[in-house]
Order: C-alpha cells, then structure tokens, then sequence
C-alpha cells in the first residue's frame, strides 16, 4: 500500500533562478562521479540534512531514511538488497542502479575463477612460498620438479560452460570463454532485447536449467537476486550435475541454496564452488574457493558506476527523465521551451485526465506529455506554457493517489 503523499516546494522555479540541489552520500564514491554534479547547482556531502537524493555503495539504507524532499536513491552498483525498494516505491522515490557498470570487472574474476578452480595456483604458489630456505638453484628447482605433479590440472580449452543469466555480466562471460575455446549454453527465461543483441551467435540457448546443467563442465550464475531466484540453484538444479562439474556463484549468495550445495559438494556430486560470498561452515573446505565480495572492486568499475549514478541523478533532477531505474518506469522527454512538471501517482485509472483538468482550471497550456507505469506506480512528466505557482502544485497534489509533485526549472 502507498503511504502519505508530500509535494515538493516550487520555490526557487522559474524566472531564470536555479534550484540548489542537496546530495546525500554515504560510503566512498570515486572522484570521478562526484565532479559530475556542478557546485554551483549541487550541495554534495555525507552530511547533508534532508537530501533531494542519495547517493551510495554498499551502505545499508534504512526506511526510516526515506521522507522529506527525498526524491531519488542510487545505488553506485547493480544489485539493490541495501536500499528499502518497496518504501522508496510507496513515498515516490526513484531508485536507480548501474547495471554493466563493473561488468568487466565481474567478468574477470569470473575468468580468474575458472582457471583457479581448473589449476591449482594457489597450492602451486603457496608450496614454492615455503621453499625460501632453500638457497641453492639445484636442490630448490629439483625440490620443484618433483612436486609438481600434485599442482596438476585440467585446460578450459574444449570445455563446457554454462551461462545462467544473459545479462551485461553474463554476455561478457560468454563472449569470453568463446575466445578461450569453450562450448558455451546459455539460459536466461528472462533475456531482454537489448541483452539478446548483445550476446554472441555462438551461445547455445537451453530452455531450461537441468538440461544446462547436465550439459556443463562449468555452470557460472549472473542472476539478480529476486524472490523467484532465491535458491534457485538447489537439490533439484544440483542432482543434474555431471561429475567433476564447478559451479561459480558472483551474482548473490542465496542464489545457491547452501544446504544443498553443501550436500553436492559432501556426496562428490559437485567438483568445485568458487563464490564471491563466503559462507559459514563451508570456509576452507577443500573444494571450495571464496573471495571477499571482490566483483566490483577495481577501481574502472567503482568510477564507472559512480559516473553513471551521478549522471543519471542529474538528469532526473533537471529533467524528470528516469534511466535505469529499479521501480518506476524508463522515460525521456526531450525539454521544451516551456516548463515541467513531474508527478508520481498510483497507477490508477482516470489520473492522467484529472491532472490535465487542474491545468485547464488555471488556463495553462500543455506543450507536451508523457505517461508510462510500471507494477503500482505511473509516472507523468507534463510541459507546460506558463509557470507553475504554489496554488497549482498543491491542487494537483491534492488530487487522490497522487503520490508527489515536483516543479523544475523552466527554459
């Protein structure tokens, strides 16, 4: 259910005067995105009281954060676990993500992965770490030529890799072990356009996840974490496991059920987990490899998400267009010349007439409009002739389900 509705106060709109906006920013955001706000435009700090937006990484947003002015939350990443997304919703809060932005970088420990899992590295290094008393040449390389065969292992090359998950990480992933020489399948019910035209012809599209599996040397998961994906890798996924087969998890944790993973890897059924998410219990089994949350942490990825955070609130602010937003709807409506109202309403019947009735009631002129919703929510942006004042902003707020109201700048 919605909650009450607040309106944005217009002051500052219109006569050439530019509203200040305050950004809210927890955690470390790179440089590079923080110079996208203008400073003569843009109040930006960690304590700043009553934000416009918030700007974060990894930070736990509470619900309690959501009031006041609060219009937009972004999330420098892809996954929203940390932010109140139903809360946001119901206030009329935006909430943006970066999706793609630290792609390459998952990408690349996904690869760096497979080849731990497949050669023993780590073992490798940390043994020839333990010979530093060794000084002579002879006796250290025989030392090594006599205990390699225990670093033995297997090439990717010719292998089987299944993609669960067609998204910017996984259609990187796919196009990568192609080049390696690997036979990729891939399965994502859910692929959208954008991402099919991404994806390499190449890729094998299975239409369901055992057949993938049974079919996989490799099975790597890049899946959001969603209700409906939460265990999805469990005791059923698992029992179609080929022997030997690794499965690589650097999407969420609970995609994997860890109860039926642990009984994969205690039955022999699973050859290898490797995961960005370590788990109690399983942290330093012999077959199990885990990083510290590592996937987006270089430092391309953290200012390309940064830059496209940043850039996406500023043209949500001065414009009203939303891109990349996790509960309301895509839209771009380039500017006129004349001056925008933005309004958030329940997707509800009949809105849409009401508010063009209000307008009507004050002689005011619409340029151009446009409407979309998405699930519980619609979302308006409305160019008018005229500038809005403070009677027309609280008359269309006061129309039922209506969520919020804001001006923007005009010209």
């Amino acid at each position: 259910m919605f909650v009450a509705k607040d309106a944005l106060s217009p002051t500052g709109f219109g006569g050439g005067v530019k509203i200040m906006y305050k950004i809210r920013i927890y955690d470390q955001i790179a440089a590079r995105g923080l110079e996208r706000f203008s400073p003569q435009r843009y109040e930006v700090s960690g304590e700043v009281a009553d934000p416009d937006s918030i700007l974060l990484r990894s930070h736990k947003l509470a619900a309690g954060a959501v009031h006041g002015r609060l219009r937009a939350v972004a999330r420098a990443g892809a996954g929203v676990n940390n932010v109140p997304v139903r809360r946001c919703t119901e206030k009329g809060v935006v909430v943006f993500n970066t999706p793609g932005g630290n792609a390459n970088s998952v990408k690349e420990l996904v690869l760096a992965a497979m080849l731990l899992s497949s050669r023993d590295l780590v073992g490798g290094m940390e043994f020839v770490a333990g010979l530093g008393d060794v000084i002579d040449a002879d006796a250290l390389n025989a030392l090594v030529e006599a205990e390699k065969k225990r670093f033995k292992g297997r090439e990717l090359y010719g292998k089987s890799l299944g993609v669960v998950g067609l998204g910017a990480v996984g259609s990187l992933v796919a196009r990568s072990a192609l080049d390696l020489g690997m036979e990729v399948l891939g399965h994502d019910p859910a692929i959208s356009v954008d991402a099919a035209w991404r994806l390499p012809s190449d890729v094998l599209r299975m239409e369901n996840l055992p057949s993938l599996i049974a079919r996989s040397d490799y099975v790597s998961l890049h899946v959001p974490l969603l209700p409906e994906t939460e265990g999805l890798i469990g005791g059923q996924a698992l029992s179609a496991l080929r022997p030997g087969t690794v499965l690589l998890n650097f999407a969420r944790a609970p995609v994997v059920d860890s109860g039926a993973l642990r009984c994969a890897l205690d039955d022999g059924r699973l050859g290898g987990y490797v995961a960005d998410f370590p788990i109690p219990g399983l942290v330093g089994h012999p077959n199990v490899r885990f990083t510290p949350h590592l996937g987006a942490s270089t430092a391309e990825a953290e200012e390309n998400c940064a830059v496209m955070a940043a850039d996406q609130l500023v043209a949500f602010l001065e414009t009203g267009n939303i891109r990349n937003s996790v509960n309301f709807p895509s839209v771009a409506l380039e500017p006129s010349d004349g001056h925008r109202l933005a309004v958030t309403n329940r997707n509800v019947a009949g809105m849409l007439g009401q508010m063009t009735s209000v307008l009507a009631k004050h002689g005011i002129n619409i340029i151009d409009i446009l409407n979309k919703s998405r699930d519980e929510v619609a979302y308006n942006l409305l160019d008018i002739e005229a500038a809005p004042d403070a009677a027309l902003i609280a008359e269309l707020n006061a129309i039922d389900s209506v969520i919020n109201v804001r001006a923007l700048n005009g010209g």
